[in-house]
């Protein structure tokens, strides 16, 4: 497809038929293969009943968590916008790697109205 005729916020054909067609097709052979191994190791040697019912079973649970997997991973390991990395967020903005940090001043010990600061002890109360 021209990138003339794309259209901005909508993906292009080409990556929506292949992102959707490769995890169906991985977890439909998975599935199969799931399935067939159940029926035939499930039966329990060659005079017995092949056990579609366990096959069909198997099939459908490796089909659906697979593709649940597969959707998962996708996802992941989709990149993030560029604009989004832009801007000026806390953590941005607070320092300068050009800039050294201002010394923080000596912390004062709290006195008996004051609040104790993270991380002391609160002074005993003997009632």
């Amino acid at each position: 497809m021209p990138v003339a005729k794309r259209q901005p916020g909508k993906p292009s054909q080409g990556r929506f038929r292949h992102g959707i067609k490769a995890p169906l097709v991985f977890s439909a052979v998975l599935a199969l293969v799931a399935g067939v191994a159940t029926s035939i190791f499930a039966t329990g040697g060659g005079s017995n009943v092949l056990r579609v019912d366990l096959g069909l079973t198997a099939a459908g649970i490796a089909f659906i968590v697979s593709l649940v997997i597969c959707a998962m991973l996708m996802m992941a390991e989709t990149p993030n916008s560029e604009h989004l990395s832009k801007g000026s967020g806390v953590n941005r903005s607070s320092a300068k790697p050009d800039r050294q940090a201002a010394p923080a001043p000596p912390a004062a010990d709290p006195g008996p109205d004051d609040e104790p600061r993270y991380g002391q002890r609160l002074p005993r109360q003997d009632t």
